[in-house]
């Protein structure tokens, strides 16, 4: 092996371990350098972060955070580009916080009451059962309030989706 190429697979390995060291790094909420780029919506460096490595749904150990993941912080502060990218690289849309509510992602946004992240959430798959009071799904409304502007919205969502397949079905049939 050459000089050159020992100092290379050196530099390689200080490079592995700076990025395990990284990875590892908690503050005391328990957040990774990914939940708290993903909370402030800095897009680049969530990308830069997901390229070396670091897990897309990489959950907080705080004591008052416990499960969050990057994509709950995201919605929390309604940065959807950063949730784009998330989503993107394989974010489970539908993560649980640890803890007797158990929220997701949607929670929060209806928590945050934001509305464009909301629909975001719903267009992109988020779960909402058919009905508000299905508790295996829901806290109760007064630990959530906004959640019914998630039912509001999924039902616009639902009678636009059902409008324009009706529209595509009434242009199909009068081509033939």
């Amino acid at each position: 092996m050459t000089q050159a190429q020992d100092g290379q697979q050196s530099r390689r390995q200080l490079s592995r371990r700076a990025l395990c060291r990284r990875i590892s790094d908690r503050d005391d909420r328990g957040w990774t350098p990914l939940h708290v780029c993903a909370r402030k919506g800095d897009i680049k460096e969530v990308k830069r972060l997901l390229d070396e490595g670091m897990d897309v749904n990489v959950a907080a150990w705080g004591p008052k955070s416990q499960g969050v993941t990057p994509l709950h912080l995201a919605a929390q502060g309604g940065h959807l580009k950063v949730m784009d990218e998330l989503l993107e690289r394989g974010a489970d849309i539908d993560a649980r916080t640890k803890g007797a509510c158990g929220w997701t992602p949607l929670h929060i946004a209806a928590k945050e009451r934001n509305k464009e992240t909301i629909k975001f959430l719903l267009e992109n798959g988020a779960f909402l059962p058919p009905n508000m009071e299905d508790h295996r799904f829901n806290p109760p409304l007064h630990y959530c309030p906004g959640l019914e502007w998630a039912y509001d919205i999924k039902h616009i969502l639902e009678k636009n989706c059902h409008h324009s397949t009706n529209t595509e079905e009434t242009s199909h049939s009068s081509d033939t």
